[in-house]
């Protein structure tokens, strides 16, 4: 099984919004080294909370930092681009780092109904067309031919080279999981998102439905998870403090920046706020690495899944790292022997 990161560019309270953007890279650095397999960025529109925008400037950003570790979106949200730009920018990102780039896709706006219209005034019809979109960006990205009489058979995406990056279809339900089992592309769920409501649902349609491709006569399928693990149980209740507050608030329609564990803890919450995040976090995986290791495990056989990537927030980035660090030890991941043997 690999195992991967998800980063969404978390804004923490006390700092700019910028420091969350060079966070995602120095963190992706980190990555390089510990061993892990992909290193995604999300992709959101004003939101206070998860500031990334601009995936495709991000993973340049990555790419040209790292030696390694493969990089990529989860996702773009396709309903907002022309998925002949998209493929374009993804050829270029290919050109910086042959063989490394993902190009995740995903159809939710990854914003409110308004910030989509003013992302894409068409937003209200892309989404339908997201297997024509899917189809057409596909061929655009490996140079292959589009569909017999496509009124735009005759363009080629640039620039053309000898890799592509690798096509991955996400979702939160069973129409993403329909499109990448339509297609033979790699699909993975947002477990994380729905706390894994509809998850095994979507991952059964996916590989009952699967139609082998090419590039994938397989199934590959992944799940994405929230982890935040520490030395003690203790220490990792404490810095998912900041979590679980924000989780509150967000169920309320209430985004804010990450808070400090200390601000989370001080507050007087009423019995129904209290069963609320209570409930949130007996479902968390959070703890001690070997405790959470031993989840992630389970759940990963549970699913059969062949990939999982794991998502962390927390306030303080150092305990951020070593949350990831520790999970690299338990996986034995090992990014050193890796590029020594490059």
């Amino acid at each position: 099984m690999r195992i991967s990161i998800l980063d969404q560019s978390i804004a923490a309270a006390g700092r700019t919004q910028g420091a969350a953007i060079r966070a995602t890279l120095d963190l992706a650095k980190a990555a390089d080294a510990m061993g892990y397999h992909r290193f995604w960025v999300s992709e959101h529109h004003a939101n206070p909370t998860i500031v990334g925008t601009a995936p495709e400037i991000l993973i340049a950003a990555i790419a040209s930092n790292t030696q390694r570790i493969r990089v990529g979106s989860a996702g773009v949200m396709l309903p907002h681009y022309a998925p002949l730009k998209v493929a374009e920018q993804f050829r270029v990102l290919d050109a910086l780092a042959p063989g490394r780039i993902d190009l995740g896709l995903g159809r939710a706006p990854g914003s409110d109904g308004r910030t989509a219209f003013a992302l894409n005034p068409q937003a209200n019809q892309r989404p339908a067309e997201f297997p024509n979109d899917v189809a057409d960006l596909d061929a655009w990205v490996h140079g292959e031919p589009l569909a017999e009489n496509h009124p735009y058979g005759s363009i080629q995406a640039m620039p053309q080279g000898d890799t592509a990056p690798e096509l991955w279809i996400l979702g939160s339900s069973t129409y993403g999981a329909q499109v990448a089992a339509h297609f033979g592309l790699p699909y993975s769920f947002a477990w994380f998102f729905t706390d894994g409501q509809g998850g095994q649902q979507a991952l059964d349609i996916y590989r009952s439905h699967y139609k082998p491709s090419l590039r994938h006569p397989k199934p590959n399928a992944g799940i994405c998870i929230w982890a935040l693990v520490a030395d003690s149980a203790e220490e990792a209740a404490y810095h998912y403090a900041s979590r679980a507050r924000w989780r509150l608030f967000r169920d309320q329609g209430v985004f804010t920046p990450l808070e400090h564990p200390d601000t989370a803890l001080a507050q007087d919450y009423s019995a129904r706020e209290q069963a609320h995040m209570e409930m949130h976090r007996d479902r968390a995986l959070v703890g001690k690495a070997g405790d959470v290791a031993a989840r992630i495990r389970a759940l990963a056989a549970e699913t059969g899944v062949d990939e999982l990537a794991i998502v962390t927030w927390a306030h303080d980035e150092a305990a951020r790292h070593k949350s990831y660090q520790l999970l690299a030890d338990e996986f034995a991941l090992d990014g050193n022997l890796t590029l020594a043997a490059q």
